[in-house]
């Protein structure tokens, strides 16, 4: 913020020695000493304040995200492929494990004549559902996140929607990437809650910011519905970034008709290909 700013944009109080002002909570154009001041402030304000947040939120929805919401393997800490059935999660300590990891273990304790344990953790695999379901609600219990999205996911199989809905709800506030992603699934199809837009595509957008490709690539999905093709084409390139098969068939189609160029398709198909690439090890390749 520039250093214009030092001084309450409504009564002109400057920030000095026990005079602290607080920036409006939506955006960071002016500074306020009091509730009131912000209060008095308010109508002149707004159109620049709104004006300014969207900015903020655009800034922040189209930064390129270091890596997908998978993370890496705990254990080989390469990035994890975004095909689910590559990776397995441990209910012991739901930890994401990838394949190569899996199997490497699996042979050591083959080899070795050794006790089945997590790869992580080292904690006995379990030999039954049932002790796997009290493993799964002892994470749930301790609020872990990806456990409690496991929980929701279980219930939305079932059919429990509004059981699904609150374990999600739970999970996002924890800070989990793919439990926004499912409550944006949720709202659009009013699955334990009524359909809502607004909700759907907040929660769509955090997913994306954290990472989720498939959100990202529903971001650009609903922008061509809206007719912002440019915005489709960002949310394309930024989930086709992280290895996102889907969104390289949007760009390519948009490629042919005018909509991407030549050098931002390219650029692209690389980094594309290069996040793809960084999934693969020979541990990896080795599972069958």
């Amino acid at each position: 913020m520039s250093n214009e700013y030092v001084f309450c944009v409504s009564c002109g109080i400057a920030e000095v020695d026990d005079v602290k002002l607080k920036e409006c909570d939506d955006c960071d154009l002016v500074r306020y000493c009091s509730d009131e001041c912000k209060q008095d402030h308010k109508s002149q304000h707004k159109k620049a304040c709104k004006k300014r947040a969207s900015e903020l939120r655009d800034e922040l929805l189209f930064k390129q995200p270091e890596s997908s919401h998978r993370g890496d393997c705990p254990i080989c800490m390469i990035p994890l492929p975004l095909e689910l059935s590559k990776s397995t999660i441990q209910t012991c300590c739901s930890k994401v494990i990838c394949q190569g990891c899996s199997h490497a273990n699996g042979i050591r304790e083959i080899e070795g004549e050794l006790e089945s344990k997590c790869p992580f953790c080292r904690k006995p695999t379990p030999s039954t559902y049932e002790q796997c379901d009290n493993q799964r609600m002892k994470r749930v219990e301790a609020n872990d996140p990806v456990a409690i999205r496991r929980e929701g996911r279980r219930q939305y199989d079932k059919g429990d929607y509004s059981s699904a809905f609150e374990y999600h709800t739970k999970a996002a506030e924890l800070g989990d990437v793919a439990a926004h992603y499912y409550l944006s699934c949720m709202y659009h199809n009013g699955q334990g809650v009524e359909k809502d837009k607004g909700k759907k595509m907040y929660h769509m957008e955090q997913a994306a910011i954290g990472g989720h490709p498939d959100a990202r690539y529903n971001l650009g999905c609903e922008e061509e519905e809206s007719g912002n093709i440019e915005r489709a084409v960002k949310h394309w390139i930024i989930s086709a970034k992280l290895g996102d098969d889907d969104s390289i068939k949007e760009l390519m189609e948009k490629f042919k008709e005018g909509c991407v160029s030549k050098d931002d398709l390219a650029a692209a198909l690389r980094a594309h290909q290069a996040a793809v690439d960084a999934t693969k090890s020979p541990q990896r390749d080795a599972v069958v």
